[in-house]
């Protein structure tokens, strides 16, 4: 997709997701080409905590994007994980993880990815996520299915909650993350095994294509989730809390339909 100073871009949910997916693509690919040019990135500086890593290529991922939404899309709000916050007026909203998992972006792990999605009045129209290392682009706009380059794909239809492989992730304050390890030290014993690789949108997009059945995590931002969750559910996997209510990115789970509700009741008997 190529964009002019003067092109306009419009609200067909198609349309938004066609935007959504090149500017993926772009941010990452930049991301990709700038990890690609440095030698050591190991250490740098951080946001939340010690652990929690920032890189000039998050900044550069996320403005590359913003100037294109603040020309093409200049009604809309904008909201990124490096700090952008811009009010709109038009209902839709754009939300931004420039490189979700750079912590494996940093130490050169493969499982780090663009994501970007866009709603209206709150819920989610269209959504994309970017993997650079493998040049995957997962896809979605509300209603119309989910792809994977482009391809149908489709959640598990795993149906033994004993046999499902489990996806997580942990927060970046150390004594949270002792407690989600108490939590999938308890669960582990009921599924087939957990994956923790480290990007929210990545496991939610596996989900998607059934390369996991499940995933839960939480205290999670809406940047983190918001893609990944359209693209599982239009997947045909179902998104909740842990209590069995809408799904949010403070507390999310997304599963296969047929383990969903097997794993709510092992999550709540592991509550940390």
């Amino acid at each position: 997709m190529t964009t002019g100073a003067n092109d306009a871009v419009s609200d067909q949910p198609f349309a938004l997701l066609g935007l959504a997916t090149d500017l993926a693509r772009r941010a990452g690919t930049l991301a990709l080409d700038g990890r690609r040019s440095v030698r050591d990135m190991a250490t740098g500086p951080t946001k939340s905590s010690a652990t929690d890593l920032v890189t000039e290529f998050d900044h550069a991922a996320e403005r590359l994007v913003v100037d294109h939404l603040r020309r093409l899309r200049p009604d809309d709000a904008v909201v990124g994980e490096e700090g952008t916050s811009v009010e709109g007026v038009s209902g839709y909203a754009w939300y931004i993880d420039p490189i979700d998992g750079t912590t494996n972006f940093v130490y050169d792990l493969p499982s780090w990815c663009t994501s970007i999605a866009v709603t209206l009045d709150g819920v989610a129209v269209a959504g994309a996520v970017y993997v650079p290392v493998t040049d995957e682009m997962f896809a979605a706009a509300a209603g119309g299915g989910a792809t994977l380059d482009g391809r149908i794909i489709r959640c598990s239809e795993r149906d033994e909650t004993r046999l499902a492989l489990v996806a997580t992730g942990f927060g970046y304050d150390a004594r949270i993350r002792a407690s989600q390890a108490d939590r999938v030290s308890r669960l582990i014993s009921s599924i087939r095994d957990i994956r923790r690789l480290g990007s929210a949108a990545i496991d939610l997009c596996h989900v998607a294509a059934g390369r996991v059945d499940a995933y839960y995590e939480e205290h999670l931002n809406a940047w983190d989730a918001a893609a990944g969750l359209l693209i599982a559910t239009e997947a045909g996997a179902v998104g909740s809390d842990f209590s069995g209510g809408p799904a949010r990115h403070e507390e999310l789970l997304v599963a296969a339909p047929g383990v969903h509700a097997e794993l709510l009741e092992l999550l709540a008997t592991t509550s940390c």
